[in-house]
């Protein structure tokens, strides 16, 4: 979902080599077989040796499967931790920069007000352990070149994503039942793509917090959705987290301060309505 939104929004004037997605004959992304072990530091090195010169990586790989994660942990640490540390130190040797996409799931969510890139994480699940862990390693590993961007409540025009299940379930069921009790903000990849460019080519070594402006619920982006698919008649219920227990704790408010990729930019990415309005221009709602 990510990684086929950052080959089709390359800068002007560079090209972008992509190990688990390639732009199709129509122009869009489509799946291949990577032939890479992004975990094997010989196969890594290869990579990086066979695509120069290079003015730097964005590691977008990761086990996104969250709930899954919790019985799941060690093969999750692999990915989204262990690998972290192969690739910072070959890009370390390299003097490559590196953008590590991690997540608001490093945060417990008790703050009550949105996270500060110096705030302390506290992950509450398998998946947040293990993407802290991936942001530490690599840090070590290049402390000069990583560039930490935590994202959240991510979705875009490919993959499986929020906006479509409840456009699915919505024209399926005619009524809906979605938590209001969990605060973030929906990002679009459409958004968070040319951002996640800015930080490998102007960036500096450090965390980043990138998200779409505004706060809601879970109940809030529902509500948005449907409007915009007009899918009004459907009737949507808020809840309680307790209605929907999961196997992974969700952090209540996970809100992140967007302030220095704000800085960076010169200007704030898009509001969270203002993206999905974007998105659903496209296409992504139908």
């Amino acid at each position: 979902m990510l990684g086929s939104e950052l080959l089709l929004q390359v800068p002007k004037g560079r090209t972008a080599i992509g190990t688990d997605v390639r732009p199709a004959p129509d122009g869009h992304p489509e799946v291949r077989e990577a032939g890479v072990d992004l975990s094997d530091a010989k196969q890594v090195e290869a990579l990086l040796d066979r695509s120069g010169p290079l003015a730097g990586v964005i590691h977008a790989a990761a086990y996104t499967a969250v709930d899954k994660a919790e019985e799941e942990e060690s093969l999750a640490q692999k990915i989204n931790g262990d690998l972290c540390a192969v690739l910072a130190r070959a890009c370390a040797a390299r003097a490559l920069p590196l953008v590590l996409v991690s997540t608001d799931f490093v945060f417990d969510g008790d703050k009550g007000s949105a996270y500060l890139e110096s705030d302390e994480p506290h992950p509450l699940s398998a998946y947040g352990r293990t993407k802290l862990s991936g942001e530490l390693q690599a840090t070590q590993e290049h402390p000069d070149g990583t560039r930490i961007v935590r994202t959240q409540w991510l979705y875009g025009p490919r993959g499986a994503h929020f906006p479509g299940t409840i456009c699915r379930l919505g024209r399926e069921r005619g009524e809906l039942k979605v938590v209001s009790d969990q605060l973030g903000s929906p990002t679009s990849t459409l958004e968070l793509a040319p951002a996640l460019w800015d930080v490998l080519t102007r960036g500096e070594a450090g965390v980043y917090h990138a998200a779409c402006e505004g706060i809601c619920s879970w109940y809030d982006f529902a509500a948005e959705v449907l409007k915009l698919a007009g899918l009004e008649k459907v009737r949507i219920e808020a809840c309680g987290s307790e209605e929907f227990p999961r196997p992974a704790h969700r952090p209540a408010n996970s809100a992140l301060s967007c302030a220095r990729l704000t800085a960076l930019r010169k200007a704030p990415m898009a509001g969270w309505q203002a993206g999905l309005a974007r998105f659903a221009a496209a296409g992504g709602l139908s």
